[in-house]
C-alpha cells in the first residue's frame, strides 16, 4: 500500500476536489509524487523558529470547534528539540485552558509563524502532548527573565510544514528593531556632523590625503 504524502494532513478529498475544480490539482499531484511537504525541519527552518517573537496555535475540540492562541516570548522561546519535534514553555495566563482542553482528546495542532520583516511565513502540522512530571524540560524550556510561571511544556512532534509566497503580507518591523536602526542612523550622523565642523573650524588639511612627495622634490633646490 502506497504512503500517503505528508500533505494530506491538509489537503482532504473535499480540498482535492476544490483543486480539481479551480484548476491547481496537477500541480499539487506533482509535488505529492514527490513526497508531499517536507517533514523534518531544515537547518534554515530551524533558524527562522528560533528568530521568532511569536506564532498562533490552533487546536480543535473533539467536535472539530477550532481554537487559535497566540503565543509570544523573547526569540527563542519556541524550541526545536530536534528535526522533528518542538516544545515551548506554557506559562500560566487566563486560566481558561481551551488549548489544553481541546489537546485532553484531539492531539492534533497547527502551528501558524510570521516573519513580517522579511515577508515570510511557515505552517506546522504536527501532534501536541502536555508535559507536567518533567522539571528538567521545563527548566529548559523557560525563557530568561520571563514573567510568570510555567504550568506546563508543550511538545509537538512535527508531521509536516510548508512555507508560503509572501504575496499579501506586509512588511512590518519590530519596535526594537526600528529603535536600533534609528540609532544607528543617528550615530552615522552626529560623526558627519563632526567632519563637517571640523572641516568649517579649519581642519581641512587633516582630513585630506597627504600631498604626494614629488609636490615638495619639484621645489627642492631651485
Amino acid at each position: 500500500m502506497t504512503e500517503a504524502p505528508s500533505s494530506d494532513v491538509a489537503f482532504s478529498p473535499a480540498v482535492k476536489a476544490i483543486q480539481a475544480a479551480r484548476g491547481s490539482r496537477d500541480s499539487y499531484a506533482r509535488m505529492e509524487r514527490r513526497g508531499g511537504w517536507r517533514t523534518e525541519l531544515t537547518p534554515d527552518i530551524a533558524g527562522f523558529i528560533a528568530a521568532q517573537r511569536s506564532f498562533y496555535l490552533a487546536s480543535a475540540s473533539a467536535e472539530g470547534q477550532p481554537y487559535i492562541q497566540h503565543r509570544g516570548g523573547p526569540p527563542g522561546f519556541l524550541r526545536v528539540l530536534d528535526a522533528e519535534t518542538l516544545a515551548f514553555a506554557d506559562l500560566s495566563g487566563n486560566r481558561q485552558y481551551i488549548t489544553l482542553g481541546n489537546l485532553s482528546e484531539n492531539p492534533r495542532v497547527q502551528l501558524f509563524l510570521m516573519d513580517y520583516a522579511n515577508r515570510r511565513r511557515v505552517k506546522i502540522w504536527g501532534e501536541a502532548r502536555v508535559v507536567q512530571d518533567d522539571p528538567a524540560l521545563l527548566a529548559m524550556l523557560m525563557p530568561e527573565g520571563a514573567p510568570g510561571r510555567a504550568e506546563q511544556a508543550i511538545v509537538i512532534r512535527v508531521t509536516a510544514w510548508d512555507s508560503n509566497c509572501h504575496q499579501h503580507i506586509p512588511q512590518r518591523f519590530e519596535a526594537a528593531d526600528v529603535l536600533a536602526a534609528i540609532e544607528k542612523r543617528d550615530a552615522r550622523i552626529a560623526e558627519l556632523e563632526a567632519e563637517l565642523a571640523q572641516v568649517k573650524g579649519g581642519g581641512r588639511r587633516e582630513l585630506l590625503p597627504p600631498e604626494p612627495p614629488s609636490t615638495f622634490l619639484g621645489t627642492k633646490g631651485g
